[in-house]
């Protein structure tokens, strides 16, 4: 493979970017011999028009022209187009790192070459990339939103409720379950904001606003460290701005 190309490089689940990183400009580009001919390959898409190729490596090659970094900076030191691929390319990695073998029969499954499916010689499974479905509610009563934080967050940071979509559930079912769970209120008036990709590890955020509809705000103690009303005048720190949480919450204060 002796074209041009970018590379999205991943070794102990970090990402290789290009050294002195400047927003929007991150992924390294150069020939496949650049970077120590990288084996099994995927192609992710373009960047610019130039193809874009994805792989695992084992370690990096000497000389190589990059960096590893934490794959969450992407979203503070790169551009939409460059972080849709990077989501891209650790979902379709992980997809095929997890489905080396059949869940079903445990025999060594083959990569088809016209679609993203790892399939089963000896049963005929199919494994697609997986996809997990996850809904954010933003709350709002009057003036105020309804904001939390999980432990998990950097500190001080607070969002909108959020969770995944349990089997055989809507997502109208899975918005006020969660919600409920989590803090214990009743929401009305769900309304659908957008959706992004979030590659960790493979979620699908769908974002709604939703009115107050009654109770008291009751935390869930093993999943919310703290959640209260806020003014829109007086908000806390909030999630990066390239997050769908952010972007949920930035509507917010706009519509009113």
């Amino acid at each position: 493979m002796s074209e041009l190309s970018y590379w999205l490089l991943r070794c102990n689940n970090q990402l290789v970017a290009t050294i002195g990183k400047t927003s929007g400009n991150i992924i390294p580009r150069g020939r496949a011999s650049d970077f120590g001919n990288p084996k099994d390959v995927i192609l992710v898409g373009e960047l610019q028009g130039i193809p874009c190729y994805a792989a695992e490596l084992d370690q990096l090659p000497e000389n190589i022209y990059g960096e590893l970094i934490p794959v969450r900076s992407l979203f503070s030191l790169a551009g939409a187009d460059e972080i849709y691929l990077a989501g891209r390319a650790i979902q379709l990695l992980d997809w095929r790192k997890n489905h080396r073998y059949c869940g079903k029969c445990g025999v060594q499954t083959v990569q088809k070459t016209a679609e993203y499916v790892m399939v089963c010689p000896a049963c005929g499974l199919h494994a697609y990339p997986r996809i997990s479905p996850a809904v954010m509610v933003l709350i709002s009563r009057g003036d105020e939103l309804l904001l939390a934080r999980s432990p998990r967050f950097k500190p001080g940071v607070f969002s909108a409720l959020a969770g995944f979509v349990e089997a055989g559930e809507t997502l109208e079912q899975c918005a006020s379950r969660e919600v409920r769970e989590e803090v214990g209120i009743g929401i009305a008036n769900l309304r659908y904001f957008r959706s992004q990709s979030w590659p960790f590890p493979d979620s699908l955020m769908v974002a709604f606003f939703a009115d107050y509809a009654g109770g008291i705000i009751t935390p869930d103690p093993l999943e919310i460290e703290s959640a209260n009303w806020y003014s829109l005048s007086a908000l806390p720190a909030l999630p990066e701005p390239v997050s769908i949480a952010r972007q949920l919450i930035d509507a917010a204060c706009r519509r009113v």
